[in-house]
């Protein structure tokens, strides 16, 4: 389990939050992950990542208002102060709790937006940052989401995150690539995987289609594995995943 990063916000939902590192711990895994911490307080995480000894390895930037639709702010032009306070919050968190990856996601337009405007407002506040992220080490992720999913998500191309990532051009910003999202929107996983492996930072994976547990869906995640072990991708594998029945027993295909 050393190599895998499990998901506590769609994992072990069966019990609240707080439980799930104990959970986390009982499945042998080391490492986990979750999209939003920022519902439970720094000190009440930090005792469950201790007494479980379980390193949490990647959070997101908070949203934004989840509720009302927003999925991200970088690219709105009317929450460029929201989207700074965002920052550091997360980044509290993630000295805090010693997590070194943020991702950052990117926010939803609306069809009349100036996507233009949108894309030069991202590329500032990703800059904004990964400057002061990396004062503290930290790595920000940009992760193309598919619009099926998630329609009208500003980044849904790999391609086009890859020029994100070229005219940002930091260290500290990487790609985050979720194997559920760019079998969704491109397909020829490995092909693309191997294209861009040099920009990645962090790798998720969940089974398409229905985003449960691998072996669930058409993705051959035998030969991911494999693929993965002769790229010598030496990183963590997030479970984002759903699991199709209970989280206990849907990490069968690890065996």
């Amino acid at each position: 389990m050393n190599q895998y990063s499990v998901n506590l916000s769609t994992i072990f939902t069966e019990v609240p939050f707080l439980e799930r590192f104990k959970k986390a711990k009982e499945a042998g895994f080391l490492f986990a992950e979750c999209q939003f911490p920022y519902t439970f307080s720094m000190e009440d995480i930090q005792q469950k990542l201790e007494d479980n000894q379980v390193a949490l390895a990647l959070i997101n930037l908070p949203p934004g208002n989840w509720e009302q639709g927003e999925r991200g702010l970088a690219v709105l032009p009317d929450k460029i102060q929201e989207f700074k306070d965002s920052v550091e919050e997360g980044i509290r968190y993630a000295t805090a709790l010693k997590v070194p990856n943020i991702h950052c996601m990117a926010g939803i337009l609306s069809e009349e937006a100036d996507k233009k405007e949108a894309r030069e407002i991202y590329l500032e506040n990703l800059t904004y940052a990964a400057s002061l992220m990396a004062k503290q080490n930290l790595s920000l992720l940009i992760e193309p989401i598919n619009s099926f999913d998630m329609p009208g998500y500003f980044l849904s191309d790999i391609e086009e995150a890859n020029s994100i990532l070229s005219e940002v051009n930091m260290p500290n910003v990487k790609l985050q690539f979720d194997f559920y999202h760019i079998e969704r929107i491109h397909g020829n996983l490995l092909a693309n995987f191997k294209r861009y492996k040099d920009v990645i930072g962090h790798v998720q994976i969940a089974d398409s289609p229905g985003r449960h547990q691998p072996g669930t869906g058409s993705i051959d995640y035998q030969r991911v594995f494999e693929f993965l072990k002769e790229v010598e991708y030496k990183g963590l594998i997030g479970l984002e995943y759903t699991p199709k029945g209970n989280s206990e027993n849907s990490f069968e295909w690890l065996t």
